[in-house]
């Protein structure tokens, strides 16, 4: 991980800034959990996803311009890399939580997120040969039991017939997305967090264009309502605008690994907006769960460091 730069005569910002960061970063995303449900009869999942990101681009445009200026033929020279992390960590990742948002609680959205930091500790491991202690495997199988016990809703017959929910589906392959997204961001390009995410940002609403004409030729499309609007809003300046740029500065101070095992907030923020704000009743399974996930991840956090 790379110091950040700073100006002459002032020190390097400190890891700790990160976590402020970070947790306001988690609460935005609890509340996407509960626009996945709202959306719902009132922007179809891949409007919604297009629109985000038009809407992120044009609030970006002005203040990131001098950036893009300076720091282009630095982004061009990595294109394939800021077009693969716009596909999969933001337009995929999107589509498939949006459209789960159609099948599925707002519990299980959260409780399915919960599961990106142990995706993180796998995929770094496998791809960079990341060290995984006994603790942090441990850590993986109980939080993967948790995620289990969300896809089966308690009823273990599930397993035997495949019958799982096509929205759980959805948002474990998303978490599976954001998980590798989260991996790369230590090897971006050498330029400005707000320059990059923009890049990454236009390469999102770029790709989101064929999923919305797929969605359009398939009959699917709804454009939003008035409440579509609010919705698509929100999601723009906050998961997608304010959440995105904040991660970004957090894994940059601390690291994916250290910056991924915040997501062990989104369950907590998601499942409780959902049963505030929509209504979702909490069952034994939803709990149980629940548990698992934060238990699983804290044993990955805290034993797992210890040597």
């Amino acid at each position: 991980m790379r110091v950040p730069e700073t100006p002459a005569g002032r020190a390097a910002e400190p890891a700790t800034t990160a976590y402020p960061l970070l947790v306001f970063t988690m609460l935005l995303w609890g509340g996407n959990v509960v626009a996945s449900k709202w959306a719902a009869g009132e922007v179809s999942p891949q409007v919604l996803t297009c629109l985000r990101w038009a809407f992120a681009c044009l609030a970006l445009a002005l203040p990131a311009r001098a950036g893009l200026n300076a720091e282009w033929d630095r982004l061009t020279r990595h294109w394939r890399y800021v077009l693969l992390m716009g596909a999969c960590g933001y337009t995929l990742y999107a589509s498939l939580f949006y459209a789960a948002g159609l099948f599925t609680s707002g519990i299980n959205i959260a409780l399915f997120q919960g599961s990106i930091p142990v995706l993180v500790i796998l995929i770094n491991y496998l791809v960079h040969r990341v060290a995984v202690t006994g603790a942090q495997l441990l850590g993986v199988a109980v939080t993967l039991a948790g995620a289990m016990v969300a896809a089966t809703h308690g009823d273990w017959r599930v397993l035997a017939t495949f019958a799982f929910n096509r929205g759980d589906v959805l948002m474990l392959v998303a978490c599976g997305l954001y998980a590798g997204y989260t991996v790369a961001l230590s090897r971006r390009p050498k330029v400005s967090g707000l320059s990059f995410f923009t890049a990454v940002a236009l390469s999102a609403f770029v790709t989101s264009l064929p999923p919305l004409a797929a969605e359009w030729a398939l009959g699917h499309t709804i454009w939003p309502t008035g409440k579509g609007w609010a919705i698509v809003l929100f999601v723009a300046l906050g998961p997608s605008l304010i959440a995105q740029l904040a991660f970004l500065r957090g894994v940059e101070l601390i690291g994916p690994n250290r910056a991924g095992l915040f997501v062990n907030l989104v369950p907590i923020f998601g499942a409780g907006l959902a049963i505030l704000l929509v209504g979702e009743p909490v069952r034994w399974h939803d709990a149980l769960a629940l548990a698992l996930v934060i238990g699983g991840i804290a044993i990955a956090e805290r034993l797992g460091r210890r040597r």
